[in-house]
């Protein structure tokens, strides 16, 4: 069992910001070996990434609190759950996967009031908070958001459904959101964030547009030379 040097808003707020945060989607991890790929990122991973999906919200099942809480004991490293799930369950999985060992709950926008509450409550709980685009929603729908979150990521691609191409909407809206960050005067509180899409070609076009994440899937997991890859990474700049 390991033991984090921090957690919670403390570990978000330790975050590079001077470079691409390696954030690992751990659904792009063998799951049938779930160790030793944690084992084999732990020294590029800033931040794992863990989607969950009720179904409903989004295609498919996707991760349980008791495979967070068996990760948690795993790694040192902060642990980011996106919760893709209809707003009358989002307050009572942002619970269970606090409890589980979630550092930082995204909730989407789209969940509204239900949302709101639900970063609150992880804020209640002792952990960070964010907030998530659906690629059709309108980049104003994270304004209310802005006061109370640490990360905005925004989709690239349709939600839930691997190997998509990046819309062409994905670059322009990363922009949008930093304007909105901006005049809402937290642009240096929260980190913004790009999943989906993500490919050799299509990484530095969103690091240009601001992005400070890309969420890694097969990219990372997928390159037997992961070291070189996150040298790649960490070299990519902001348009000026």
């Amino acid at each position: 069992m390991t033991t984090k040097p921090l957690s919670g808003p403390s570990a978000i707020a330790a975050l590079p910001r001077n470079r691409l945060i390696g954030e690992f989607s751990l659904w792009s991890a063998d799951l049938a070996n779930m160790e030793r790929d944690l084992k084999r990122i732990d020294a590029h991973v800033d931040l794992h990434h863990i989607d969950v999906a009720d179904a409903r919200f989004t295609p498919g099942f996707l991760f349980f609190p008791d495979l967070v809480a068996r990760i948690a004991k795993l790694t040192t490293r902060p642990i980011h759950v996106h919760l893709m799930v209809e707003a009358e369950i989002v307050e009572e999985q942002t619970r269970q996967f606090i409890e589980a060992g979630a550092d930082l709950i995204s909730v989407h926008a789209e969940n509204g009031e239900a949302g709101l509450r639900a970063v609150r409550l992880a804020h209640e709980l002792g952990a960070e908070a964010g907030v998530v685009l659906r690629l059709e929603t309108p980049v104003s729908a994270v304004t209310p958001f802005l006061p109370e979150v640490a990360f905005v990521t925004l989709l690239g691609t349709s939600i839930g459904v691997k190997g998509q191409s990046l819309s062409d909407q994905a670059c322009p809206r990363l922009i949008e959101a930093r304007g909105l960050m901006r005049k809402a005067g937290r642009e240096a509180n929260i980190v913004l964030a790009a999943d989906g899409g993500i490919r050799h070609e299509t990484v530095p076009l969103l690091r240009a547009a601001g992005a400070e994440t890309v969420v890694l899937g097969s990219l990372a997991f997928g390159d037997p030379d992961l070291a070189q890859r996150m040298a790649w990474l960490h070299g990519l700049k902001v348009a000026a």
